[in-house]
């Protein structure tokens, strides 16, 4: 049995999971899990927690290793756990000889280094995708880390400060994917949009992406996994004005709709730079749709404060929405703040997901009667160029495209007929 790879969280933890596989595959791991952890929320933390306990029960002999974001951040969680037998912090995850030492009994019970110390990522060269959407979409990790200490934010402990893939490299993996036949890659990273401010010349995520179409007429397919508004730079605002490859959905980092919320998080945008954001998007790429990370019950939130957050939903068209209920956690400057409690936290969110399914409910009826071009990920389901779902009748081999017209919305499903 191979090493078997548990995943939490992020685009970027599911594309280092990737490149784990292939080192442990490589020193002939056996009978192992491996869990690539999170530390997002407290919640993602204790999740995995949870698994791990169960991957101990259910399998007595098994060797468990644990590494990610929560692993770096808190190694000491882990190692105190009786049911695992290393932990690895998020640079030693991707260096072979890491797993080559445990398949020689060489390896260090806690192999954790300081992250800060870091800078340079290099391309993994990941060759393919575990999952249901395997030889359809890849992603592509071209920065890590975050230079930016949001006060809720622990990340910046695990994946430390930005650094980002150089140019050269990015664009020689995802030529490799493309040529393998992979129509659709995904670009990824901690703080995606700051892309570049550390490599010699300081080029821009907006000049990365003109470049990589530029060069690979054989990519199909190019998306951004979330970004920064305040950080799109003019290239990249170019980019999707003129450039049809980049696909039109985008996920902001956007938190709160409130002003004053937005300044206790330290973050460097306002609800106007969102709504302003979105609204230059949709005059340069008409079909553009939009997603957004938002935080309920954020210390010192108000139901006015709350508020503002839930008319964002509207005024900025935002029609995809992922929701977080504040989670405390230990050593950010939010957890000093007067709390809201969890129960408001949550009742808040339960709020703001009904608006968010009334917004992408609203978004997916009127493309009804329209004509799309879907990328089929598995029979008789694509995915718009706006990442919609589309459920079609006919044939078609996955990693294809077909045109379909869009007939109806079912159980927040489209569904279309393949186009003559």
């Amino acid at each position: 049995m191979t090493a078997q790879i548990v995943t939490f969280g992020c685009r970027l933890n599911a594309y280092e999971s990737e490149a784990i596989r292939a080192r442990a595959d490589a020193a002939g791991l056996e009978d192992t899990a491996i869990f690539n952890t999170c530390a997002v929320t407290a919640e993602a933390v204790r999740q995995s927690r949870q698994a791990i306990r169960k991957m101990r029960r259910d399998r007595p002999t098994t060797k468990i290793i644990v590494t990610g974001c929560a692993a770096q951040s808190e190694p000491e969680t882990y190692s105190a756990m009786e049911q695992v037998d290393f932990v690895l912090g998020n640079v030693e995850k991707l260096q072979a000889r890491s797993y080559a030492d445990f398949g020689v009994g060489a390896a260090e019970r806690v192999r954790v280094n300081d992250i800060m110390s870091v800078r340079e990522t290099a391309s993994q060269m990941v060759d393919s995708f575990d999952g249901p959407t395997r030889g359809v979409r890849a992603f592509l990790q071209v920065q890590n880390g975050c230079d930016h200490r949001c006060t809720f934010c622990i990340i910046p402990f695990g994946r430390g400060n930005s650094r980002s893939v150089p140019m050269g490299a990015v664009i020689d993996e995802a030529r490799r994917l493309a040529e393998a036949g992979i129509p659709e890659i995904v670009l990824t990273g901690v703080d995606l949009t700051s892309y570049g401010g550390d490599l010699p010349g300081t080029p821009t995520l907006g000049r990365l992406v003109r470049k990589m179409l530029k060069l690979l007429p054989q990519l199909k397919q190019l998306r951004l996994s979330s970004i920064d508004s305040i950080e799109a730079d003019a290239d990249l605002l170019r980019a999707i004005a003129e450039e049809p490859r980049l696909m039109p959905h985008f996920h902001l980092s956007v938190q709160s709709g409130d002003d004053l919320i937005l300044k206790r998080m330290k973050r460097r945008h306002s609800r106007k730079d969102t709504i302003e954001f979105c609204d230059a998007v949709r005059r340069a790429r008409p079909n553009a749709a939009f997603g957004a990370d938002l935080i309920t019950g954020f210390p010192t939130e108000t139901e006015q404060m709350f508020q503002q957050t839930l008319k964002l939903v509207d005024e900025a068209g935002l029609t995809a929405l992922h929701v977080f209920p504040y989670s405390s956690r230990g050593g950010t400057p939010a957890a000093r703040m007067p709390q809201v409690g969890k129960s408001v936290a949550k009742e808040r969110a339960a709020r703001l997901r009904a608006r968010g399914e009334v917004a992408t409910s609203k978004r997916l009826l009127a493309m009804v009667g329209s004509e799309q071009i879907l990328l089929v990920e598995r029979q008789g389901v694509g995915r718009s160029e706006c990442f919609a779902q589309v459920a079609f009748s006919g044939d078609a081999a996955p990693a294809t495209f077909v045109r379909a017209r869009i007939t109806g919305l079912s159980r927040g499903k489209l569904t279309a007929d393949i186009a003559a």
